[in-house]
């Protein structure tokens, strides 16, 4: 998915960039990149953070950059920062979320003749680039802006900083990712990760709304595009991969985290031994169930983080499942004889979890009861491309589905938990992965858990429903058989 931070400051902020940058590592998985204004222009650093760490590969950029203004991003695939040159001037841009309709939206400028594009990524054209040029089409930063939120599908939230100094933030169109600003003395920070924040000793300034842009300098901000009115903040930043210590719209992560965990334990109660997570985002979740249940909490596996990476974060599926594997590591005395009872974030494909269960029994558990904190995952994220699925077949749970109805399935039907259809297909989960029982929370649960009202909250890979989709998506993949339906 990616994350960004920028800061401008009445004195040199590289250093708040480069750490504040670095606590959004968890957010992507590729390229890292930070742009500083000095008063000789811009200085760039872009590198490959695939098999290290953002703060090893920008140390020595770190020890020679120098200015009062600038951007950082970790992404996915694309390199950013991006500096351009247009009719607005130069300025660097950085940009988080996805746009899936890029592809008709070259194939329109290049039938108009309207544009080139030069930095290719991974996966073809850099859509930074694409936004810029959108942005450029226009008159005005504003109204560029504007006009790219307009024309994107998917979600873009963005930094942009001119060679004169102006420094903008602005969120997505519908407020999918979290843009908050930071303040202290001398200077104002923009992070999407709000635990940026306290150690480079800024304080919680103000959340921008859907939509919205500011403009900041050191003393203060100034609002530029009002909010929309219409939120759809992504509800995993609760689930799984917002920081623990990180709050938006001011709910905290960890503290949802504890209130899953307690709601499946009161939903779903089993006798066991121990509780524990599947680290590290099932870990909030296990010790909210454990206290709720009165279970003793424990760790029967623990994860070795010196070496191995994240395990989602190769592109090769052999090599994620290799790393989850290499990078945990089980403890026989807590696993031997025991109930277990594991808490995880989701599941996704399967493959990982199945290996973990197998493991445990290999090493003598007598029973493994799984609890999910969030529903069974039925649709493709439209959004923010938190998941690197091609389809929704790679989704566990739409295979299940396929295999108890074939191709041409009313997907609806498994959205509810009381229904016999849902039921199937969970029984069937738990019986593909080996295990003891398998429950997953329910989504009023989840929105309860969070504590922000349900038009708030994008809950679309569960559902197959938005706010932006008015009147239903006329049928795309994400929605088939709901044509017609109105969004919630």
């Amino acid at each position: 998915m990616g994350g960004f931070f920028g800061a401008t400051s009445k004195d040199d902020c590289v250093a708040d960039l480069f750490f504040g940058t670095d606590y959004h590592s968890h957010l992507g998985t590729m390229r890292g990149g930070m742009a500083v204004l000095s008063d000789k222009g811009f200085q760039r650093a872009i590198h490959d953070i695939s098999n290290s760490q953002f703060r090893t590969k920008f140390e020595n950029d770190f020890k020679v950059f120098f200015g009062k203004a600038g951007i950082g991003v970790i992404s996915d695939n694309e390199d950013q920062p991006l500096i351009i040159s247009s009719h607005l001037g130069v300025y660097a841009i950085v940009t988080v979320g996805i746009v899936t309709n890029l592809a008709e939206l070259v194939g329109e400028m290049f039938e108009n003749r309207s544009a080139q594009f030069s930095e290719m990524s991974r996966s073809g054209i850099n859509p930074t680039e694409l936004v810029a040029t959108l942005i450029d089409s226009q008159s005005s930063f504003v109204e560029g802006v504007r006009y790219a939120q307009e024309r994107i599908q998917g979600s873009c939230s963005m930094l942009i900083l001119t060679l004169t100094g102006d420094f903008y933030a602005v969120r997505d169109r519908y407020g999918r990712t979290p843009v908050i600003l930071g303040q202290k003395h001398d200077a104002v920070a923009v992070a999407q990760e709000s635990c940026a924040f306290p150690n480079l000793g800024y304080t919680v300034a103000y959340e921008l709304g859907p939509g919205e842009m500011v403009k900041c300098t050191p003393d203060g901000w100034e609002q530029l595009t009002p909010p929309g009115e219409e939120m759809a903040i992504c509800s995993f930043f609760w689930v799984y991969f917002g920081f623990p210590a990180s709050s938006y719209e001011g709910r905290n992560v960890e503290m949802a985290r504890y209130r899953c965990g307690g709601a499946l334990a009161r939903r779903n109660p089993v006798e066991a031994d121990s509780v524990g997570g599947v680290p590290d985002s099932g870990v909030a979740h296990a010790l909210g169930y454990a206290v709720e249940s009165n279970t003793r909490y424990a760790r029967p596996f623990v994860k070795y983080t010196p070496t191995w990476p994240r395990s989602f974060m190769p592109p090769d599926q052999r090599a994620r499942d290799l790393i989850a594997h290499m990078k945990l590591i089980p403890i026989p005395g807590l696993i031997k004889g025991k109930r277990l009872v594991f808490c995880d974030d989701s599941i996704v494909r399967g493959t990982q979890l199945r290996d973990q269960v197998k493991r445990l029994y290999d090493a003598g558990a007598k029973e493994i009861h799984m609890r999910i904190a969030c529903p069974p995952l039925l649709y493709k994220c439209q959004f923010l491309n938190f998941s690197r699925s091609k389809s929704e077949m790679d989704l566990l749970s739409r295979r299940i589905i396929k295999e108890i109805n074939g191709e041409d399935t009313d997907i609806t039907k498994y959205e509810d938990p009381d229904g016999q259809p849902y039921q199937d297909m969970v029984g069937r989960i738990r019986q593909r992965l080996g295990l003891s029982s398998l429950a997953y929370q329910r989504l009023d649960d989840l929105i309860a858990a969070i504590g922000l009202p349900r038009e708030k909250l994008c809950t679309y890979c569960w559902t197959g429903r938005d706010v932006s989709l008015k009147g239903g998506c006329g049928g795309c993949p994400g929605c088939a058989g709901r044509k017609g339906d109105p969004a919630t």
